[in-house]
């Protein structure tokens, strides 16, 4: 059996104390690389970071290295750049997911309605303490607002004309819930990726309808190129018509003028010598009237009077010419030949001849004077 030496007991002490010291370098050895890691982190340009420290957080915006205390600060890195979450279909197969994408509209119609919103974090102290999940609270009140929105359009507006309004409406809706629910992420953009009717058949009579439409905004184009070119022609003819209008009726007027001032003229005249002025007005009268007449009817009622108009109207020009007693040598030659056809007397025939001319004299110069006025 051994027995204890007390002369060996310094030796054990001296060995311990090694062991311990080897024990201590080699923890600080492990020890100060893990807490110099662990003090040192580094904010990419599109991130920033939550700083906790005990219990009290701040935002650290400053892309770079930056230090922490091991142990006592906490670093949450936040993703600040534009995202987005589909609602409506799944973004990985582009598959629609009907029990999010089928809405009804105002009119009582289904529509499969699919939107992307994107969104980002603009305070990120809020999108890591204000709530659990801020992601979900997106999806959750643009669900809703969706719904609503959805709600309230007809669903021709739904499936053409109307999804401009509709994504601004959608947009609006949603910042104002987030604003209320201080999660610290605002809405960027709303868009609907897609609007269809829920079955094949619906599909195609809204595509004929949007077909219409479009055949209907080509015939409004069309018709309002064909006025653009048409309207300058017809502005310059009705311009052109105008003035010939004009023309005519300056023309018009001053002919109008010359006839009264040739009137008033002539019956200044005719004040003066009315013999005269009327003689002068039944011979031009005559003029105009005789060349292209061939037969007078006499209204006495005679028969057996006779004029030779043409050789009067042969000589038109020099019968108006002559006075009235060359009228009166040519009437007694008319009575001559007409009492030798008659087969009466010189005299009888004469007397009948003269009577005869001077009825038919006097009823031409009655129906010339007539003419005259």
């Amino acid at each position: 059996m051994e027995t204890f030496d007390p002369s060996k007991k310094p030796k054990l002490n001296k060995i311990t104390g090694l062991l311990k010291k080897s024990g201590v370098i080699a923890v600080l050895v492990i020890a100060i690389p893990v807490i110099g890691i662990g003090s040192v982190y580094n904010i990419q340009e599109q991130e920033q970071a939550v700083l906790t420290t005990l219990g009290s957080a701040k935002t650290v915006a400053e892309p770079g290295l930056h230090f922490k205390i091991p142990f006592i600060q906490r670093v949450q890195k936040v993703n600040t750049t534009i995202q987005g979450v589909a609602i409506g279909y799944d973004p990985s197969d582009n598959q629609s997911e009907e029990a999010d994408s089928l809405m009804i509209t105002s009119d009582y119609n289904f529509v499969n309605v699919d939107f992307f919103v994107e969104y980002k974090v603009v305070d990120p102290v809020k999108a890591v303490y204000a709530s659990q999940d801020p992601f979900t609270i997106l999806q959750n009140i643009s669900r809703s607002c969706i719904r609503t929105v959805i709600g309230s359009y007809d669903v021709d507006s739904v499936l053409t004309t109307g999804k401009n309004e509709i994504q601004s409406r959608v947009k609006e809706m949603v910042m104002n819930k987030l604003e209320q629910h201080d999660v610290g992420l605002s809405v960027v953009n709303v868009t609907i990726q897609d609007s269809e009717p829920p079955t094949a058949e619906v599909m195609e009579a809204f595509k004929a309808v949007e077909t219409a439409k479009q055949g209907k905004e080509t015939a409004i184009n069309n018709a309002n190129k064909y006025r653009n070119e048409k309207l300058p022609e017809a502005t310059a003819q009705t311009d052109k018509i105008l003035q010939e209008a004009e023309s005519s009726k300056v023309q018009r007027v001053n002919e109008a003028n010359a006839e009264v001032a040739k009137f008033n003229a002539m019956y200044e005249e005719y004040s003066k010598n009315p013999e005269v002025t009327r003689k002068r007005m039944f011979y031009e009268a005559m003029e105009d009237v005789l060349p292209g007449m061939k037969v007078i009817i006499d209204g006495t009622g005679k028969t057996d009077t006779i004029l030779p108009l043409d050789s009067f109207t042969g000589a038109a020009g020099a019968a108006a010419s002559q006075d009235a007693g060359n009228n009166a040598t040519g009437q007694n030659s008319l009575g001559n030949s007409s009492g030798e056809r008659t087969g009466n007397d010189g005299k009888s025939g004469m007397k009948q001849s003269g009577s005869g001319t001077q009825s038919t004299g006097s009823q031409t110069d009655h129906g010339a004077e007539e003419a005259a006025e």
